[in-house]
Order: C-alpha cells, then structure tokens, then sequence
C-alpha cells in the first residue's frame, strides 16, 4: 500500500512540475529559450531596481523588497549554469559576487573596488536593520546591477549568445555549485534561501534538457526524472541547521551527476578555464581534479621514472648550502608533510622562519601557493625555497652543478628524459611530479562518500555542522575543503581572520602582528583588504597537521573551533576594518564542537607515504 501511495504522489508531482516546465517544442531553438530566460531575469531587475527605490522613501517594508529580491535571484538561479560557464567574470563580478571588496586589474595598474550584485543585496536586505545609508547603498547597487545586466542582454540580441559543443558540461558544474556553494548558504550570506534557490536551479537545468535539441540524441528520461527527485526532495526537507547533506548527495544529486555526465565527455569547451575532470563521476574520488591542470608538468610528460627522480631530490639535504636542508625537513611524510613546528626551523641553528609548513598533500591542487600566495605555480614554489637566504639559500646554478657531480643523478636524469642533461627545467619538472602526486582522497570519509564504508554518527553530524551550521565550506568548499573556488576550482581564496597570538583563554587578547598577504612579492595585490590575509588551507589530515595557522598558535582542533566559534578577533570586540570571517557568533555547544572534530579526523589519509 505505502510503494502505490508512494508512486502516485511521484507520478502527482511529475506530472505537475511536467506540466509547467516547457518540452522545447514552443521554442523555435535553443537561443530563443536562453533570450526569453534572459529576458524574465531583466524584468525581475527592473522591479527591483523599482522597489529598492520605494523601500528608500519608505513606501514598502522590508519583507516585500525581501520578496522581490528572492524571485530576483531565483530568476537568476534559473538561468544562472547557462551564464556562469559562458560568461564566468560577468557572472563572478557583477552579477553574483561574494560581498567583499575585490582587486581589478587595468592595465598595470590594481584597483581596490567595492562588490557589486546579487549576493550584496541579500546580505544587506536580509540584515536585522537598515539605515539611510544602508538604504542609499541597496538602491546604487540594485541600478548598477540592472545597468551591467542590460546591457549584456542588449549585446547578446544584437550579437548572439556563446554556445558551445558540449551541453553537458555546464549543467554538470551547477550541480557542483549546488552542492558545494549552494546548500551551504554561500550565495545567500542574509536569506539563507538555499532551498528554494536550488530549486530553481535544479528546475532551470530541466527547462534547458527539455528545449535544447542537442540532448534530443540521447535518452534523458532517467536524468529528468533524478531532477525532479532531487527537487521533491529540496522541497520537503528546508531546515538549514538540520537538512542531511550526506543523504543528498548520496541519494539524490551524486547519481544525478553521474547520469548527465553519460551524455558527453568531452570537454572541448572547458579549455583551460578549470582543473575539473569531467570524467569524474564522484566529488570524492581521486579523479575529481587533474593535477596536471595546476602543474607546468604535462600529463604526457610525467612518468613513475621522473616520480622517482623527483622523490631523490625532495630528500636530498646535499642540494641546499649548508648540506643540512632538505625539502623534507619541513615537510616530514609521517606528519602529513609537516613539521609539527609553530614556525618552521630556518638553516640558522636556534631560529625559525616567518610561518611554519602546510601540509603537502593535495598541494598541487591550487593556484597560489604560501600563505601570502606568492607564488602562481608549483614549480614557482620551490624557486622561493631555494633563494631564501633561511632555507636552501642556493641557486640553480649551484644545485644543478652538484647534480652533474653525482653518477645516480645523471643515471635518473636520463632514466626519466632520455637525457642525462640535468637542467633547470628537468629539476623542476621531477620535483612537481613527485608533489602533485601526493593525493589524499582515500580516507575514511571518502570511502564513505562513496558507499565503500560506514563511519560513526558523531562524524556524520559534524559534516553536517561543516556544510551547514558552522559555516566551515563557505571557505573551506567540498570536496577538497580548501579556498579553492568551486565550481571551476581555478582561484584561491585567502581570508582576514585576525589571528590571536594565542587560544582564546588567554588575556587581554592579543593579534598576531604578521601582515600577510599585503607583504607579498606581488604588487598588484598591495591593498587594504589584504592586510592580515592568508591563504585558506585545506581541513583535509588537520588532526595530524597541529599547531594551527600560520602562526601555530593553536594547539588543538578544539582551540581553532573555539576562534571561529566566537566569531575571529572582531566577534570578540576587536575593532577589525577589513575581517572577512564573520563576527557573528556561530553558537556551537561542546558536543557540536566535537562532532566536528570527530569529522575531521575522519578526513585523515596518509596513505601516499607508503609508496
């Protein structure tokens, strides 16, 4: 009796949303259907545009803008894998940036300019209150949204859309993006209207399958029916704090995912816009990002040979000055390629250097490196190591030399390029191949992800408290849990916490004076809003990663939970301009804290030490 009522209510609720989503016979092609969507989300602009002004001169209260905004950006969600892929900048700066000034480059020149769009006017609107420049500033922002989104829409009538072969592809990132900045509550820092956004993402990618005569070569029923699955399911579990990611993803949008990448798996138009491998058919599997993507190292190049190789010299201390350093000094396997120091050790016996050791393990998969992200690529990495007057304080010259002394090198240098001619580059190349692949998606957690195994209810929580509650993946995004930005994973993040010297039981509170980012080789990051900014790392193998931050000052996973819990320095009183964690208090008892602990130790995979 419950499989009948439960297959009429689907047959109900399939039949109903069928009935409102179109079949793509009443568009002459595809263009027409991404014209009319584009056009339905000018209309919302324009009466938010219109609203933001009456709610201005107090002629409508804030829960009718609040309304107006939320059909605004459901309008946007709707239509937003078409705009988000084709035209990825437009989409990350003006229509649905992150609400936090950003650096625009012109020319030689950086400029330090406000955010702009939707994400903007959901943090404000939504907000406790709102006062007169509060108000002057939802009405500049909802114009200029308006301006730069009009004018896109009149330039795509006049000169047509961006269309390319694969189809598939942008779908398949909006589902990465549902998950991971979705449901997280990323897009939504006031509202928290992950659902209903989902929704009509969700709804939008069906309208599309349905108009776009490219997807009428394959058999979409499945897929079509996996969405409305996932949208029933959207739809009947919306509490924030309580929603189970883990039946979501596991149930509903991992096989989903998984179905519409059977369509197509080329990935012509991903050009070189994203490390995503669009092969994969699980977020937490080994194969989700192609490390070649982040490497000057090419695929074709690398080998077990040039690994190897690269393996030699990462433990080699003859290659620094003193015959003392080696690039494993700081980076020990067994640590997780740490060095369990607050600040690493330099080559000058008694002192260290300015920040201690990240871990090494999924390294690879960045775009900056450091703390400060000095550095744009791996092999950009070590050249800082080498230099540095406290570390290897070398040059390639020098190292390259003593590599022409040694019989072995030669042997390994020729075993692994056919060459024994040992050069800048070859080094180069044999250390990143030995870094890039130190993988770390096999861990409890993983294999749980991916029906290999259970793990306990505390930890299952605490991935929930990760994702929802504690705020953790809107820096830390699945399923790396780093600042790698989803869904293209091709920029990271750095973040203003405003350190303390110390764990939150000592007093008065005192910060940590390293300047961070700001202090950077990089010029054209000189700005305000990277004062005290450091890269976000990965929460993967944390439990063997302490002490914590750059500074290691934190002993615990407990004491790190703890800061973030009272919200960085500035929720506990401290005067902050430019603090990009939130102030806000995320309320977490001691049982929720060590849910989220027993969670992170589940992420713990050192299994590539042993190779």
């Amino acid at each position: 009796m419950k499989s009948t009522l439960l297959l009429l209510t689907l047959f109900v609720f399939g039949f109903t949303i069928m009935s409102f989503y179109p079949t793509g016979s009443e568009y002459q092609n595809t263009e027409t259907y991404i014209q009319q969507e584009l056009l339905s989300f000018r209309e919302h602009l324009l009466k938010l545009q219109t609203d933001t002004r009456l709610f201005q001169a107090n002629e409508i209260t804030p829960e009718t803008l609040q309304a107006t905004l939320k059909k605004t950006r459901n309008s946007y969600k709707e239509i937003e894998f078409y705009i988000a892929y084709h035209y990825p900048e437009f989409s990350k700066t003006h229509l649905n940036a992150a609400p936090l000034f950003h650096i625009e480059a012109t020319g030689t020149a950086a400029n330090t300019v406000p955010p702009e769009g939707l994400q903007v006017l959901d943090e404000i609107i939504f907000s406790d209150t709102i006062g007169d420049a509060e108000k002057d500033l939802i009405v500049e922002t909802a114009a200029i949204l308006y301006n730069n989104f009009n004018d896109f829409y009149l330039s795509s009538k006049k000169n047509g859309l961006s269309n390319g072969t694969n189809k598939t592809i942008p779908l398949r990132l909006e589902l990465i993006k549902i998950y991971t900045m979705g449901i997280t509550g990323f897009d939504t820092p006031g509202s928290l209207n992950v659902f209903e956004e989902s929704i009509h993402a969700l709804s939008g990618m069906l309208n599309y399958i349905r108009a776009e005569e490219y997807f009428r070569s394959y058999n979409t029923s499945k897929a079509e029916l996996l969405l409305l699955d996932n949208i029933d399911y959207l739809s009947k579990n919306n509490n924030f704090d309580t929603f189970d990611r883990i039946q979501f993803y596991k149930n509903y949008l991992q096989p989903l995912y998984e179905e519409v990448g059977k369509w197509d798996n080329r990935a012509d138009d991903l050009k070189s816009i994203s490390g995503w491998n669009i092969k994969n058919v699980n977020f937490f599997s080994s194969d989700f990002l192609d490390p070649y993507s982040y490497t000057l190292l090419k695929k074709e190049e690398d080998s077990d040979a040039l690994r190897a190789l690269g393996k030699m010299i990462f433990y080699d201390r003859d290659l620094s000055n003193n015959n003392k350093m080696s690039c494993a000094s700081c980076h020990l396997p067994e640590n997780a390629f740490t060095d369990l120091q607050p600040k690493s050790l330099s080559n000058i016996e008694g002192r260290t250097v300015l920040r201690n050791s990240p871990s090494l393990y999924n390294a690879v998969f960045a775009k900056r490196f450091f703390y400060d992200m000095r550095a744009f690529y791996l092999e950009q990495q070590v050249e800082h190591v080498i230099y540095n007057e406290q570390e290897f304080n070398t040059s390639y010259g020098s190292i390259i030399e003593k590599l022409n002394k040694s019989t072995i090198y030669k042997r390994s240098f020729k075993k692994a390029f056919k060459s024994s001619k040992i050069t800048k580059q070859n080094f180069s190349k044999a250390l990143s191949s030995y870094v890039a692949s130190l993988h770390s998606f096999d861990s409890d957690f993983d294999q749980f992800m991916r029906n290999e195994k259970d793990i306990n209810e505390d930890a299952k929580k605490g991935y929930n408290l990760f994702m929802g509650k504690a705020n953790c993946a809107t820096c830390h995004y699945a399923p790396l849990f780093s600042g790698l930005v989803p869904p293209f994973f091709n920029e990271n993040e750095s973040e203003v916490l405003r350190v303390t010297r110390n764990p939150l039981q000592a007093i008065p509170i005192e910060l940590d004076p390293d300047r961070g980012r700001i202090m950077s080789t990089v010029q054209k990051e000189k700005s305000w809003i990277y004062e005290n900014s450091f890269k976000t790392m990965t929460v993967r193998n944390a439990a063997l990663t302490k002490p914590y931050f750059h500074n290691g000052a934190f002993s615990t996973l407990e004491e790190v939970i703890n800061f973030y819990n009272e919200g960085g320095a500035e929720g506990m009183g401290v005067a902050i301009e430019n603090q990009t964690l939130s102030p806000e208090k995320l309320n977490l008892n001691q049982v929720e804290i060590n849910q989220l602990i027993a969670f992170i130790n589940t992420l713990t995979d050192i299994s590539k030490t042993k190779e």
